[in-house]
């Protein structure tokens, strides 16, 4: 969407309506019995960060919620109206369509809002905006979150930093078990439709062939080489998500004899889904 008005029109709704499209629920409380943080997350993957840092001390609203596509989803008025008021802002940073069209206004909507920008320190691929789907990667966007709490809340910053490095060890046991689980596919090709997860490639010594152009359905002729692709490298899957078309990768996998597997990139349980997507690669790769 390149289209500014909606944006600004539709935080013009929520500041006048926001009221009564919000629930009236009590306060929640923390550690110290004071009202928790609230916390805005583009995706719940970083939700999930927050609230391992944040422990019980905050409260994550998720701007694009399970299924919603990230390139084309718009928030809803209450959503913006919680966001006018909330403590700080964990955006993904690395060219997230929906934080490219939206956080300008989210911002200027809540100037006394901090924004994280969670990509700070990641060596980023240009391009590709999936910058959580590496475990390395996330204990950087951990580390940020962390900072960005202690910058908004002081007072409890022993507790983030418990929690904080206890998350990341979590993290750094996954790596580990990742890179056991794909150990001897050093260098093999893998298909997917949307090219979510180079830098899981990238850490893992894989390499991504996406059927998805630029954002586009392939066109015929696109078609006829990622076909003899797949064929020339034993590809045998072809894997999808939940938020995109599936039409494109079930004609290539009739076409190589194979089959359509899905993996999901945005659940919020992070640690559990990335060892389901790395088991689920080491099988198709096998």
């Amino acid at each position: 969407m390149n289209n500014k008005v909606l944006p600004v029109l539709i935080l013009l709704i929520a500041a006048f309506f926001g009221n009564a499209c919000i629930e009236k629920t009590e306060p929640q409380t923390g550690i110290n019995g004071k009202e928790q943080i609230v916390i805005i997350a583009s995706i719940l993957p970083q939700a999930d960060f927050v609230e391992h840092v944040g422990g019980d001390n905050v409260e994550v609203i998720v701007m694009i919620p399970p299924g919603a596509n990230p390139a084309t989803y718009e928030p809803t008025a209450s959503q913006l109206k919680a966001a006018s008021s909330a403590a700080m802002y964990v955006k993904v940073g690395s060219g997230l369509p929906f934080e490219e069209v939206w956080l300008d206004n989210i911002g200027s909507a809540n100037p006394n809002m901090l924004i994280v920008d969670t990509s700070e320190g990641v060596d980023l691929i240009p391009g590709d905006p999936h910058i959580w789907l590496s475990p390395r990667s996330a204990m950087v966007q951990v580390e940020n979150i962390y900072k960005g709490l202690v910058a908004v809340d002081p007072e409890n910053s022993e507790y983030y930093y418990r929690n904080k490095e206890q998350y990341i060890n979590d993290l750094e046991v996954l790596d580990t078990n990742i890179t056991e689980s794909l150990s001897g596919f050093d260098g093999r090709n893998f298909m997917v439709f949307h090219p979510s997860w180079g830098y899981f490639a990238r850490d893992y010594d894989l390499t991504m062939i996406a059927v998805e152009i630029e954002g586009k359905e392939p066109s015929a002729g696109d078609m006829v080489h990622l076909v003899e692709t797949a064929k020339e490298n034993n590809i045998k899957i072809i894997f999808v998500q939940p938020q995109f078309s599936t039409k494109s990768a079930e004609v290539i996998a009739k076409e190589i004899g194979g089959s359509v597997v899905a993996v999901d990139p945005l659940p919020q349980d992070y640690i559990t889904n990335l060892r389901i997507v790395s088991n689920t690669f080491a099988q198709g790769l096998a």
